[in-house]
């Protein structure tokens, strides 16, 4: 009595599987491992210089590159739920003191912090970092309300941008505003943190529109 023949258990009950063609099979692989055709420039341009090819993190490698002057500009902006914070702080009246100072200081120290927060910046000789705070009361018959607006602009003659520094002190003076007005406002937003501005290295200049 010739050996049964295992049912796979895939297939309906009286069928079993039958032996492909050798065609049919390279056919079948090529059909599931076939990849898309990608330029070898666009592949360069679109992949992640931050994740080597296995995958892992890495610090990318700045040695070849020539310093260039470069400068990047941030900005975010802290938005108040309540109409009294503004005139506090204009009138510097806030229990915490100076929040503009205040702020200010904090961007500017953050900014030469950039590479102890952010794990694969390069450390960067910053030569000019500025953070300006500006008052915006809100409109009425719209949906702006009072906000803190903040620009921070960082330069530096060197192999890499400085647009994590620009970030990182906008974002820092953010959060200061806010822990100097937390006591009289526990609704405020900060919100908007980008690069508008970009200049300097390989790409030239780059501006938000």
């Amino acid at each position: 009595m010739p050996p049964r023949v295992p049912r796979s258990p895939f297939l309906p009950l009286g069928r079993t599987c039958s032996a492909r063609h050798p065609q049919q099979q390279q056919q079948q692989h090529r059909f599931f491992t076939a990849s898309p055709r990608v330029r070898k420039d666009d592949d360069e341009k679109s992949r992640l210089t931050h994740v080597n090819p296995s995958g892992a993190a890495h610090m990318v490698s700045i040695s070849s590159k020539q310093p260039t002057s470069r400068t990047a500009v941030a900005a975010c902006a802290v938005h108040f739920s309540k109409p009294t914070v503004l005139p506090l702080i204009g009138a510097n009246s806030l229990t915490k003191g100076d929040v503009l100072s205040v702020a200010r200081i904090a961007g500017i120290m953050a900014a030469k912090r950039t590479p102890d927060l952010i794990p694969l910046c390069h450390p960067i000789p910053i030569s000019h970092v500025s953070v300006d705070l500006d008052l915006r009361p809100g409109e009425e018959g719209t949906e702006k309300k009072d906000r803190v607006e903040i620009r921070a602009t960082v330069s530096c003659d060197g192999k890499t941008g400085v647009e994590m520094e620009a970030l990182t002190a906008a974002s820092t003076a953010a959060l200061t505003v806010y822990d100097m007005c937390k006591a009289v406002d526990k609704g405020m937003r900060v919100e908007g943190l980008r690069v508008v501005l970009k200049e300097g290295g390989k790409s030239g200049r780059w501006e938000m529109e």
